[in-house]
């Protein structure tokens, strides 16, 4: 069995994929146990995702229920017995519920696992098996993670972090690209995801390494005035350093392109590239 929060949440068996249908709040409790299976989630800990602070009288029957109707879902898209679905998958612990990690696969272990093959192969110089790597990880990403899940505090957390992740692989990414010469696709991948995070300065850094390498240095220095119109909106701070440092190289070497004197008529030297 496999299943998925990059995106909606989603239950793969016998080759047959449904996303799982369930009412906000049993989602958002199959959703936490998901995202740490293998682990013990207390009670008190799905309480506390579901209500926010704010909980009924009723709340521990209603956690019962709610992982009573997790099951019942689960049931529905694999075939399996009730009964089994409670000793094999949503499994019932002294003081919580534990998501079993031995009977199915997760997309975010799976991508998790990716990302990290692909910065092992970058520190060893392997750039074409990182970008592939970076690639296929993802790939794995159908949405936002729990698109279609109320989330509370931990869910919450979890989903930064995994899009934190995701965007740093995007960088790595298209850096790999640019390294091996890919850059017309780094750069397919760079104005997307620029204009969706106009306040992360990595990928404007890439984004404007390829512009420069292009020719379009123009460009990249507007992709620089844009970012730091942000920051400094935003949040009130400056591009950090290395930005600083390429838009000041792109800049010198502009003004060296404008004040080198043209050879006479019949006598230019050809670019090499």
């Amino acid at each position: 069995m496999d299943i998925g929060i990059l995106g909606p949440l989603l239950v793969s068996a016998d080759d047959r994929s449904e996303t799982v249908e369930l009412a906000p709040k049993p989602r958002t409790v199959l959703a936490l146990l998901v995202a740490n299976a293998g682990r013990l989630i207390p009670v008190s800990s799905l309480v506390r995702e579901v209500w926010n602070g704010f909980p009924p009288a009723s709340s521990l029957r209603n956690i019962q229920t709610y992982v009573f109707q997790s099951r019942k879902a689960l049931t529905r898209i694999n075939g399996m017995p009730l009964r089994e679905v409670g000793q094999e998958l949503i499994l019932t612990r002294p003081g919580g519920y534990m998501f079993s990690d031995s009977v199915a696969r997760f997309d975010h272990r799976d991508y998790l696992e990716l990302a990290e093959r692909g910065r092992d192969a970058l520190r060893t110089g392997a750039v074409g098996e990182g970008t592939d790597a970076f690639a296929r990880a993802l790939a794995l990403w159908r949405g936002p993670a729990f698109v279609d899940t109320v989330m509370g505090p931990a869910l919450e957390a979890r989903r930064r972090h995994l899009e934190e992740s995701r965007l740093g692989v995007v960088e790595s990414l298209c850096a790999g690209r640019i390294e091996l010469g890919h850059y017309h696709e780094a750069l397919s991948d760079l104005s997307a995801s620029v204009s969706e995070h106009p306040l992360h300065e990595g990928l404007h850094l890439q984004y404007m390494r390829v512009l420069d390498i292009l020719g379009s240095r123009a460009q990249a220095l507007e992709a620089y005035h844009r970012l730091r119109l942000n920051l400094v909106t935003e949040l009130g701070i400056e591009p950090g350093a290395p930005v600083q440092r390429l838009q000041q190289r792109i800049l010198n070497a502009t003004d060296m392109n404008r004040t080198a004197p043209h050879p006479p008529t019949g006598m230019m030297t050809p670019v090499v590239r």
